[in-house]
């Protein structure tokens, strides 16, 4: 089986042309459609990448799994192989929607629950974080490393709105933190594995889709990365969710975690 380096090399490799297909829909026709339930937009653009990288993935990994934001999920045929791709062909459909630029391909292999290689990029940023499982994070090729913050009173913090009511925090109410907002959860939590915030929060369930690969990037780079209860995350389970994400210098989470209320309706 080949090894997390390897891997990686094949993610990045798949980020590029994820890219190259993705941009070639800015200022077209995007076709959108809204997926049933209101799991959002999907475009022309959205389906396009994901046959991109379905094709190159899966040509090159034949044995590994595939669990893909706009592909059917056969649970049975990915839980039954060691290894899995894990793909967001596009995270942030309704930021490429708009023509902004913070929308990023989210692409990780995992491996017995546990990512082992991974890469968020942003092309219209010229931003490609990635990671491989005991190598450190990189952002275009530099290593970076999580915020260095030791206080939460004042800490930057990449949330929505909703995350700090009252209503999910213990006696006190919401911590006195500092709110940051962008549309992309591959990005915000890439964002917090470079230190550029001190941690993130959502407390909403999150598709694996969204955060595997920027799960091993923040862990590489130093961060505690936890389901919004302090629990460990695990990938290519049966139902493809967890219970939130909450990630950041390691001070930072300790104190976020202990104002939550685990009781609260989410």
């Amino acid at each position: 089986m080949p090894g997390s380096e390897a891997d990686l090399e094949l993610l990045i490799g798949a980020a590029w042309a994820a890219a190259e297909t993705a941009t070639r829909f800015i200022g077209g026709e995007l076709a959108i459609v809204d997926k049933p339930g209101g799991a959002g937009p999907v475009t022309a653009a959205d389906l396009a990448v994901n046959a991109v990288l379905e094709e190159r993935l899966r040509r090159a990994r034949p044995d590994y799994g595939w669990l893909s934001e706009e592909s059917p999920d056969n649970t049975d045929e990915r839980l039954s192989r060691r290894a899995a791709f894990v793909v967001d062909p596009i995270d942030g459909t309704r930021s490429f929607i708009e023509g902004a630029d913070a929308w990023a391909h989210s692409l990780a292999v995992v491996e017995e629950g546990q990512v082992t290689a991974a890469v968020v990029f942003l092309p219209l940023k010229d931003r490609m974080y990635a990671a491989r499982a005991g190598g450190g994070a990189m952002l275009n090729g530099a290593a970076i490393r999580r915020s260095e913050r030791a206080a939460l009173e004042g800490a930057s913090v990449l949330a929505a709105r909703p995350a700090l009511d009252a209503q999910h925090w213990r006696a006190g109410g919401a911590p006195g933190v500092v709110r940051h907002h962008r549309p992309s959860l591959a990005y915000r939590l890439s964002l917090v594995a470079e230190g550029r915030f001190d941690a993130m929060l959502t407390l909403r369930d999150s598709w694996e889709w969204d955060i595997a690969a920027g799960a091993l990037i923040l862990a590489e780079a130093g961060a505690v990365v936890t389901d919004r209860a302090g629990a460990p995350l695990r990938f290519n389970k049966t139902w493809p969710q967890t219970r939130g994400v909450l990630a950041g210098a390691p001070a930072v989470h300790a104190g976020l975690l202990a104002g939550l209320r685990q009781d609260a309706e989410q």
